[in-house]
């Protein structure tokens, strides 16, 4: 079945590019160019996770603003979607973020990056619903990395077992086949990219990814400068597991990167 990309555009020229620069990747496009448009898209599917593969997305929109949508999206779909939006303010970005959104491109664009940021969405979200191990991922890393001894290695329970369903560190358990993760015993609730970001840093323990390592092995694409994406979902999570847990868990290695405690 091929792909079905949602452009959420008010726009129309720049709707008319993107939809052209999809469908040359192969891919099939449906435009809307108002949040009320793509919600009566969305609400015309009995199952929104059906009704499109990714989502690009603008916040500026008449009717239903562009948060919203991610807000609506995100409460019964966790299809990727990404920020095409003319906000370039760091509050903007992270907002969209904490909101659910995968990835936030400023505008103007260029036409290789957001091919290269839709590719890499779509091979993390079917390789997330088909499997949920991150194997392919480059053990090694791109980024700096520190061994933190046999000690540090032993803490992960099952990290690499083939009959062992579950990761368990500290209070923390990852269940990567159910994509699941409890702390203390309560379930919390993650995004795509934070469960990637997590199994990955907990099946190497002992090591310091740096953000760039991270943004592009989980992001599975090129890391394009400065970019606060890969610090706002370590917040994220490092918030969600503290709202249960006052232990450390997430370590930041200055001017390095990332680890677990």
């Amino acid at each position: 079945m091929q792909t079905k990309i949602l452009i959420v555009e008010d726009d129309a020229d720049i709707n008319q590019i993107l939809s052209k620069i999809m469908k040359k990747q192969g891919f099939e496009t449906v435009q809307a160019f108002s949040g009320s448009e793509a919600r009566l898209l969305f609400t015309m599917e009995k199952n929104w996770k059906d009704a499109f593969d990714l989502v690009l997305l603008d916040l500026m929109l008449p009717g239903v603003m562009g948060e919203e949508l991610i807000r609506m999206i995100r409460e019964k779909s966790d299809i990727p979607i990404i920020v095409l939006s003319a906000k370039t303010a760091l509050e903007s970005r992270v907002n969209a973020l904490n909101l659910g959104a995968d990835d936030y491109l400023v505008k103007p664009f260029e036409k290789e990056e957001v091919i290269a940021r839709v590719n890499g969405a779509l091979r993390r979200y079917r390789g997330m619903n088909g499997k949920s191990d991150l194997s392919h991922l480059d053990k090694n890393g791109t980024g700096n990395s520190h061994d933190a001894g046999d000690s540090d290695q032993m803490r992960v329970t099952g990290a690499m077992e083939e009959n062992n369903p579950q990761i368990s560190y500290k209070e923390l358990v990852l269940y990567p086949e159910a994509r699941e993760v409890t702390v203390c015993g309560t379930s919390i609730s993650l995004t795509t990219h934070e469960f990637e970001i997590l199994l990955l840093l907990l099946q190497n323990s002992g090591k310091v990814f740096s953000r760039e390592s991270l943004y592009e092995q989980i992001w599975q694409g090129g890391y394009f400068g400065e970019d606060n994406t890969v610090n706002v979902h370590v917040s994220n999570l490092r918030k969600k597991i503290a709202a249960l847990d006052n232990q450390e868990y997430i370590k930041t290695v200055w001017g390095i990167g990332f680890k677990m405690a």
